[in-house]
């Protein structure tokens, strides 16, 4: 089964301004992206903590600059469903009354729908009655339109353009496993010819992988291919250390159900990652720390820290005591 939500959120934390500008040109020329963007954590950590939202929660709050020197806030929600919903619109009038009643801030509400069908397109929400009236419209992006430009999304060096082939795969044969196999090979295969930059290359393998969530015989499979593959292109892109994590974390911890095994894995996967992302050497204390963990759900949420921190010290940080 794909693994949409998370992987998502990973794609907007590595490539945020790619992120806006592939769904939303006209809010990314607006955007002094010279400035940068902040991530509204807490902010987004008040609105979903509140009981009256229950379960419901919005994937990403950003503060951004406009290049008239103004600050703006965007509420970009990711929904991830098989089927439509009916309550959609109202969930998001919910997401953004809720943020300018905390805050006094005005929002701009984005959604991206990821579902399989094509007829279901949510953009509005409101009611009137009386003389009285509310609404809220919201820019809404459908992935399944971009199935219609498949050659030029290949052609791409955009990574958000590969993260949406690969979310399509998912789509087009959800129940033939050796279908989205080849799928996501042949998606994987034709990053190391964009001209994509190596370390966003190793990153999309991480993300894509996750995504697609292959069965672990044939994951096992996949990760044997891949490295026989780059050996005979002459592109080793993931070193050997890398490729032992993610046969040991991914396949014989997956596949054997070894716990140790797993979390040995995961625990040499997020060393790596830490060290690509943030370009240097681990200290011995952080690296015995992760190490030790022999925790998976623990090591999963360093995992996403990881893509989500700016900065090593932050990565420290935000880690739990």
């Amino acid at each position: 089964m794909a693994v949409y939500d998370e992987t998502w959120k990973e794609a907007m934390n590595l490539w945020f301004e790619s992120f806006i500008a592939f769904f939303f040109p006209h809010v990314h020329r607006d955007i002094d992206w010279g400035r940068g963007w902040e991530s509204l954590d807490k902010e987004l950590q008040q609105v979903t903590r509140d009981a009256e939202l229950g379960e419901r929660r919005a994937d990403k709050l950003v503060k951004v600059w406009l290049r008239d020197g103004t600050e703006a806030w965007m509420l970009i929600h990711i929904e991830i469903q098989s089927q439509r919903e009916t309550d959609f619109e109202r969930r998001m009038f919910v997401y953004h009354y809720r943020i300018f009643d905390l805050y006094n801030h005005q929002v701009v509400s984005l959604a991206v729908l990821g579902d399989g069908n094509p007829r279901w397109r949510p953009q509005a929400f409101g009611y009137a009655k009386w003389g009285c009236e509310l609404s809220l419209r919201f820019p809404s992006i459908k992935l399944l339109d971009f199935a219609n430009i498949e050659p030029t999304l290949t052609a791409s060096s955009d990574p958000i353009a590969a993260m949406v082939q690969a979310h399509l795969a998912t789509l087009a044969e959800p129940n033939d496993d050796m279908s989205l196999f080849v799928r996501e090979r042949r998606i994987i295969r034709s990053l190391y010819e964009r001209g994509i930059p190596k370390q966003t290359i190793l990153e999309l393998f991480h993300v894509i992988h996750r995504m697609v969530d292959l069965p672990e015989v044939l994951e096992r499979q996949f990760i044997q291919e891949h490295f026989q593959w780059e050996e005979e292109k002459k592109m080793q892109y993931l070193m050997p250390f890398e490729r032992r994590a993610l046969e040991k974390g991914k396949a014989e911890g997956k596949a054997e159900g070894k716990a140790e095994g797993l979390c040995e894995g995961q625990a040499a996967m997020l060393i790596l990652v830490l060290e690509q992302r943030f370009g240097s050497p681990l200290t011995e204390e952080l690296m015995a720390r992760i190490r030790d963990t022999r925790d998976p759900a623990l090591l999963e949420q360093w995992a996403r820290l990881a893509f989500a921190a700016a900065s090593l010290d932050e990565f420290r940080q935000k880690m739990q005591p």
